[in-house]
């Protein structure tokens, strides 16, 4: 990740709930105090926000108003979602909701997503919210575990695997061996680490636990 972003991200955190919003922002502020991060309350104001900032990464409540006269829905969340999916498919995301088990709606648009994609439930601790702000614009995926039931897993993930670890390649030799670039090798490896309950921990190569993992599912000899 480029070390301007990593320092100094733009960020924009969307909720319909002003005390939220403080909370989320001075928390940000804790952990990137040169951030440049602004806020919207309706997915109207996000998009406006969007199209001014061209944040790095954005927080996102699922259930918001349209517009500042309408209730609150969690559809329109996940409408907004697919849409700066598709508009941006590079924008780091973190969906920050009590209601992340509709995002099964968008299994499909995630799991081809290009950049980081983390969901942190509200309940969550502030630090554990921070990690997965970090995790995402790291690039990283972090799903819930209902949505990770019964993944299937891709012949592209087996391929990466076998090309790591049973002849020890590196990306930038994988991406030419399978005719793809390198950042779509390093896609390949944050859902499959996603699917295979793998996330960064301190201390700890994350790709030595990928193989550790990969070889008790028998993915790999």
């Amino acid at each position: 990740m480029n070390q301007s972003i990593q320092a100094m991200p733009k960020i924009l955190v969307i909720d319909d709930h002003e005390s939220v919003l403080t909370g989320t922002v001075s928390g940000l502020r804790q952990q990137y105090p040169q951030a440049e991060i602004v806020t919207a309350q309706t997915a109207e104001g996000a998009q406006q926000q969007i199209e001014r900032t061209q944040p790095d990464l954005v927080m996102v409540d699922l259930s918001i108003p349209q517009a500042a006269v309408e209730s609150a829905q969690t559809n329109t969340g996940i409408e907004l979602l697919k849409t700066l999916m598709q508009q941006y498919p590079t924008l780091n995301i973190v969906v920050q909701s009590a209601y992340a088990k509709a995002l099964a709606r968008l299994k499909h648009e995630i799991n081809n997503h290009e950049g980081g994609f983390t969901v942190a439930d509200k309940s969550l601790p502030l630090k554990e919210m921070l990690a997965r702000v970090e995790w995402a614009l790291q690039g990283l995926v972090y799903t819930p575990k209902e949505m990770r039931t019964g993944l299937e897993m891709k012949h592209e993930w087996l391929e990466v695997l076998k090309l790591a670890f049973q002849e020890g390649l590196q990306d930038k030799a994988i991406a030419e061996r399978m005719q793809v670039g390198e950042r779509t090798v390093r896609h390949y490896w944050t859902q499959l680490q996603d699917a295979l309950s793998v996330y960064p921990q301190p201390g700890k190569n994350i790709r030595i636990q990928t193989e550790m993992r990969a070889r008790e599912e028998g993915l790999i000899d």
